[in-house]
């Protein structure tokens, strides 16, 4: 996510100029036949052109509105992460007691219990940032892309795992790490030690009811995210898109020619090459934009920042243990302003 005010001219240009650069030599070509060479065929009358973009247009603004309700419904999933882990932590902190005990335990034993089970739901929220980072086919992965994954150090790699020894108990660790869905196993090991809470009274009946909703809420929040990253923007209508604006750009700047030849000044010919240009800018701008915004978990510039959410989390719920030894908040990284 860029969390600056927004992506200054220059880095849009920047991130930008291949295309340009492309743009600028289709768009000359269709010039230099017709001017110095005379091919006065090569104008086309504007208005089939115009009618192509208007329809290109609507099409871009349905596939652009779709790719931003992926990205919002994501970031309203990760909030509702936020808030439910910020309520179970206070159930943990409050309903691991020895009021209903059946052998009372020291007040040691309740601490190391109730880190126990936040930990735990820590190693969960790690868990699923980096199998929500795990690259599918659809998603991005050129030469440029990977390079901006390794900037943010959000490459995808077998060994991210490790960090989650820390949080579980050895044997946990190897439970969890030969199942295929890591960080709902996790879940279900939160849910066997409440039950045994439950069982020895140090968590009361009614009490462990809420706080297996809890568990239920979880488990719903991650089945939404993995919804959005398992399932793709329909490729129908993403290809289609992409060959309507391809189809487009390389009309355009011979509907150019037709307008700028009207305008019977010779010279004004060569006009038609910045005009064309932006617009193909314009145009291609939308559609990248669209398509970068379509996949929010895949670790780029325009991505939900849920690893500095995980960690958000992390600091907030370990706070409510009156915990010391905390990680650093994840702060923007680069020029751009990264938030990863």
């Amino acid at each position: 996510m860029q969390a600056g005010k927004r992506y200054t001219f220059f880095q849009t240009i920047n991130w930008s100029k291949r295309y340009i650069l492309i743009f600028l030599i289709m768009d000359t070509i269709p010039v230099l036949l017709f001017h110095s060479f005379g091919l006065e065929w090569m104008h086309i009358p504007w208005q089939p052109i115009s009618l192509i973009g208007i329809a290109v247009a609507f099409y871009l603004g349905f596939k652009n509105n779709s790719s931003y309700e992926r990205l919002w419904e994501a970031r309203k999933i990760w909030g509702g992460i936020v808030n439910a882990s910020r309520s179970f932590t206070v159930m943990c902190r409050d309903f691991i007691n020895n009021d209903e005990a059946i052998n009372k335990v020291n007040d040691g034993e309740l601490v190391k219990l109730r880190k126990q089970v936040v930990h735990r739901h820590v190693a969960w929220l790690h868990c699923l940032t980096i199998e929500l980072r795990k690259l599918k086919d659809w998603e991005h992965q050129a030469g440029r892309d990977a390079k901006v994954r390794k900037q943010l150090g959000l490459e995808f790699h077998p060994d991210n795992f490790l960090r989650l020894k820390k949080y579980l108990l050895e044997e946990e660790y190897q439970y969890v790490m030969g199942k295929g869905n890591r960080s709902s196993h996790i879940l279900s090991v939160q849910s066997k030690q409440l039950i045994r809470l439950r069982r020895a009274g140090i968590v009361e009946h009614f009490r462990h009811l809420e706080m297996q909703q809890m568990i239920t809420e979880f488990y719903s929040l991650q089945g939404k995210s993995e919804r959005i990253k398992n399932f793709p923007f329909p490729r129908q209508y993403s290809t289609v898109n992409y060959f309507f604006v391809i189809l487009f750009l390389i009309l355009l700047p011979f509907g150019m020619l037709d307008v700028f030849t009207n305008l019977k000044v010779d010279y004004w010919i060569w006009l038609s090459i910045p005009f064309s240009v932006v617009c193909s800018w314009v145009f291609w701008m939308m559609e990248i934009i669209g398509d970068y915004s379509e996949n929010p978990f895949e670790g780029l510039y325009n991505d939900v920042p849920i690893s500095a959410l995980a960690t958000g989390i992390e600091i907030d719920i370990r706070e409510m243990l009156d915990e010391k030894d905390l990680p650093s908040p994840i702060e923007p990284i680069g020029d751009l302003k990264i938030l990863p």
